[in-house]
């Protein structure tokens, strides 16, 4: 069966999770997001530093909380194709990992580049940052403006890897999935 794979993404505060949620709720197939609870998890263990808006920050080794985070998301994306279903969709992307090193001027081997070129999702939607709605929160550090610097790097991401980006408007959670839904069919 071939599964059309869909990502929706964006800057940190945009709605993404309730719109997954939303389509979950609707009987979708969804990945959720891992990054939350990775992050959540090394502010609680042994890894823990400081606080900072960068959560790589108070990771002993931020290149393995990377890595973890790009296996995780491929993890997801390899499931994805023994699925039995026509759609499913996936709270952030593995291009968003080389677009969150980018922002923070972290380097990263081929082998991130290559993940993203192996693992192709069918269509991307990223969700705009929105200040009306924005909230930072213990595992989302970042400010609003951090949060429209991040945007215009996971635009920028998407689009290196040849991807038509889909921006949704800012708008309701109903509204916007029955928005994902018309132009996914």
């Amino acid at each position: 069966m071939n599964i059309k794979k869909i990502v929706i993404t964006g800057a940190p505060g945009t709605g993404k999770t309730l719109l997954v949620k939303a389509l979950e709720n609707q009987g979708y197939h969804c990945f959720p997001e891992i990054i939350r609870d990775m992050t959540f998890a090394a502010k609680q263990g042994e890894e823990t530093k400081t606080h900072t808006t960068n959560p790589l920050t108070f990771v002993d080794d931020p290149f393995r909380f990377n890595k973890k985070l790009l296996e995780g998301r491929r993890e997801h994306f390899r499931a994805s194709l023994n699925l039995n279903v026509s759609i499913c969709f996936f709270d952030r992307g593995i291009p968003d990992v080389l677009a969150y090193m980018d922002y923070f001027g972290q380097t990263y081997p081929s082998e991130f580049v290559k993940a993203c070129r192996e693992h192709k999702y069918d269509q991307i939607f990223i969700l705009p940052p929105w200040k009306e709605i924005y909230v930072s929160d213990n595992e989302r550090m970042e400010s609003f403006e951090q949060a429209e610097e991040l945007h215009t790097y996971l635009k920028a991401t998407y689009e290196r890897f040849k991807y038509p980006i889909h921006i949704l408007p800012k708008t309701t959670v109903q509204e916007r999935a029955t928005l994902l839904l018309d132009m996914i069919n």
